[in-house]
């Protein structure tokens, strides 16, 4: 007799804040799985696909988030009406009153959610007093969705975009699982035209999905997890009793951690949506091979730096008014860009010297275009990648004061006779950093005929090349799955 293993039932359907879906977990591997048999045979109807899909995304988010989900709901029926009051209203004066309002209730939920808490205790420090308020708890994803339904609603508004009728539609892409929690930021007018046509996978297509999925683990789990349980997170923790030695390649370490991390998510999310026959914006491009911070800033997030100046930096007037008034945007914007990663002002400070550096770069005519000249190119990629690096020290670290403590080791004890004795101590760490270095300067020329190569196999090799990566993925996982770095923003 089958008997039903109600705990584990219990682990599928119901919301453990212990343990959120996340796409490097065994339970999304049997869940997207299961969810993929169900939707070979109803992706060929459109509304059936839809409602399907959506229904799975809005699973996936209570899955991640628990009574988020009505949050969620909330913010997608109110933009879902608002756009359409901005479509059919006659008068300016109405449009830009509802336009107003959906900015002023989207940015206030993302502020009192993310943000009361920072504010109160900066206004604590400047009027000594010990105003407290509860602990509020950061919606999973909060930062992602609110920016893209932001963008669709400023879009209706400039009629650059006919509003969503359908609202199973409108669900679906506002709650589209694979970028829900962590990006890329996708803009309606790129995804929604997608809802009208078939669904068409080509062998290359699914090779190409099957690469990214299993290249986004390996970097997950492999490179960024390993690298940062064995060795980043214990130096950052406690940056004084390690040697200036260890602190840089520490810095080292979480420079390839946080891309690793970042991308192989971005990457899984591309390959996850490209299975179900829907395409995501690229979201990096091999960030630490730029000469330059601008280019740096073409190359990383790409769909969060593209937003920024979209919606922001041209809003504010670009480089339309002068000088001053460009250089003050492109601080503004990436203060903003700062904060928006989170409520601390060690993010203001890492985005506003990035701001700075722009700034600088702008005054001396680097327009980010890589040039012809080799030499400069390396000097060029070697300063920006140091520049990087070092600004992701604040990103990092818990406080100010750390920071401090690892510059200040690096700079005052660094002992480059431990090098052979730091090499015998972490050979796997370094390995991996290595590997995940490696990988991301291949030249795109030779990343692009890899792809080829994997698109051109048989199903079944593509099929047995991912079941080889979940299976080394599995391997060199920590006892406990590690959340993704973005999932806090």
């Amino acid at each position: 007799m089958w008997s039903i293993n109600w705990e584990r039932v219990k682990e599928i359907l119901v919301y453990n804040p212990d343990k959120p879906l996340l796409f490097n977990s065994g339970l999304f591997l049997f869940l997207f799985t299961a969810f993929m048999l169900g939707y070979i045979f109803l992706s060929k109807h459109r509304t059936t696909r839809i409602a399907y899909l959506t229904l799975f995304s809005f699973y996936f988010y209570y899955k991640t988030s628990g009574l988020f989900l009505f949050l969620l709901l909330a913010t997608l029926l109110f933009v879902y009406f608002s756009a359409l009051e901005i479509e059919k209203s006659t008068s300016k004066n109405w449009k830009t009153t509802w336009l107003v309002l959906s900015v002023i209730v989207l940015l206030g939920l993302l502020g009192y959610y993310k943000y009361t808490n920072f504010f109160i205790e900066a206004w604590n420090s400047v009027s000594n007093r010990d105003f407290s308020f509860h602990k509020i708890i950061l919606p999973i994803g909060i930062s992602f969705y609110t920016f893209q339904v932001l963008s669709y609603i400023i879009d209706v508004y400039r009629n650059q975009l006919k509003p969503v009728k359908n609202i199973l539609e409108f669900s679906f892409f506002v709650t589209f699982f694979p970028h829900f929690v962590a990006g890329p930021i996708v803009r309606a007018s790129y995804f929604i035209p997608q809802l009208s046509k078939e669904i068409s996978l080509s062998k290359e297509d699914i090779g190409r999905a099957l690469f990214l999925i299993a290249g986004g683990l390996l970097k997950k789990v492999m490179i960024s997890d390993y690298i940062s349980v064995n060795f980043v997170d214990r130096v950052f923790d406690q940056p004084e009793i390690y040697s200036g030695l260890e602190n840089l390649f520490a810095v080292y370490g979480y420079a390839i951690q946080i891309y690793c991390d970042f991308s192989g998510y971005s990457d899984m999310a591309i390959g996850i949506a490209l299975l179900t026959g829907y395409r995501l914006n690229e979201n990096f491009r091999s960030p630490y091979q730029s000469a330059s911070i601008t280019e740096f800033w073409r190359r990383w997030h790409i769909s969060l730096s593209s937003w920024l100046r979209d919606y922001l930096y041209i809003p504010l007037g670009g480089n339309k008014k002068g000088k001053f008034r460009q250089f003050l945007n492109l601080e503004l914007t990436m203060l903003l860009g700062g904060l928006w990663h989170g409520a601390s002002w060690r993010f203001v400070f890492w985005g506003g010297i990035h701001g700075l550096l722009l700034v600088i770069e702008k005054a001396l005519g680097v327009t980010g275009d890589r040039g012809k000249s080799r030499v400069k190119l390396f000097f060029g990629t070697l300063l920006t990648y140091h520049l990087v690096a070092f600004l992701w020290i604040f990103f990092r670290a818990d406080t100010f004061q750390i920071g401090y403590v690892m510059v200040g080791r690096i700079l005052t004890a660094f002992h480059p006779e431990l090098f052979m004795q730091f090499i015998n101590g972490y050979t796997i760490v370094l390995c991996m950093m290595m590997i995940g270095y490696l990988l991301h300067f291949i030249p795109e020329k030779i990343e692009v005929k890899v792809k080829k190569i994997v698109s051109s196999w048989p199903v079944l090799l593509q099929s047995l090349a991912l079941a080889i990566s979940i299976w080394i993925a599995i391997q060199t996982m920590s006892l406990e799955i590690q959340p993704f770095i973005y999932f806090q923003f």
